[in-house]
């Protein structure tokens, strides 16, 4: 099934970013993300409440029903607003837990509810099929984004071969030329600053267990 092999890619690309959003620090997190205006804990909240907005997409395929991703285009920005003023430890358990409920509705979603039509606020309707693409997407190319070191270099050879529609296609190549700073992973292990651990799943992981 094409939609559990995309979901194991996903798995290992949030693995990554937990990972490395863990060790970045207070005031790191309220400095600039490499996204004009957003600092780095404005990326990480977009992609916990976008994680929500999927797992509402695919509960509506599971029943046949439209399920809004968003309640308004408003409310979207004010949640990723309030989410990007927790602090850091709330804002990344606030980002597996989201990852976490958003793949378990997609690990029991019926082989029927991926071929359901979705639509995310205004725009035009895709399968349901293509929403786990979607969010490999935005977890790669936004962990790219948070200037921490993480770049194309790191993304699997499965991501970087993709077939990806538009806009994903040309944003993936914008993240070819960026210019990272030093990453926090190699900062962590040089001062030994716990809880980073190289090759061990988080404490919570679904890495590695027998899947549902």
């Amino acid at each position: 099934m094409v939609q559990r092999r995309v979901s194991d890619e996903l798995d290992s690309a949030t693995q990554r970013l937990i990972d490395e959003a863990r060790i970045i620090t207070g005031p790191a997190l309220r400095a600039p993300s490499l996204l004009p205006g957003w600092s780095r804990a404005h990326v990480l909240a977009h992609l916990a409440r976008g994680a929500d907005a999927m797992r509402n997409l695919l509960i509506g395929a599971r029943a046949g029903q439209d399920r809004p991703a968003y309640a308004s285009p408003g409310a979207r920005d004010a949640s990723i607003d309030r989410s990007a003023a927790a602090g850091a430890r709330e804002l990344v358990e606030d980002l597996a837990a989201s990852a976490m409920a958003l793949r378990t509705v997609a690990r029991q979603l019926p082989d029927e509810a991926w071929r359901y039509q979705l639509q995310v606020l205004h725009g035009p309707r895709f399968p349901a099929r293509q929403l786990l693409t979607r969010r490999l997407a935005e977890v790669e190319l936004h962990h790219c984004d948070l200037g921490i070191g993480y770049g194309p270099g790191q993304w699997s050879a499965v991501f970087a071969a993709m077939e990806l529609d538009e806009p994903m296609r040309s944003q993936r190549a914008e993240r070819l030329g960026y210019s990272q700073p030093e990453s926090v992973r190699a900062i962590s292990m040089a001062r030994k600053i716990p809880p980073y651990r190289p090759g061990q799943p988080l404490p919570g992981s679904w890495i590695g267990r027998r899947r549902a």
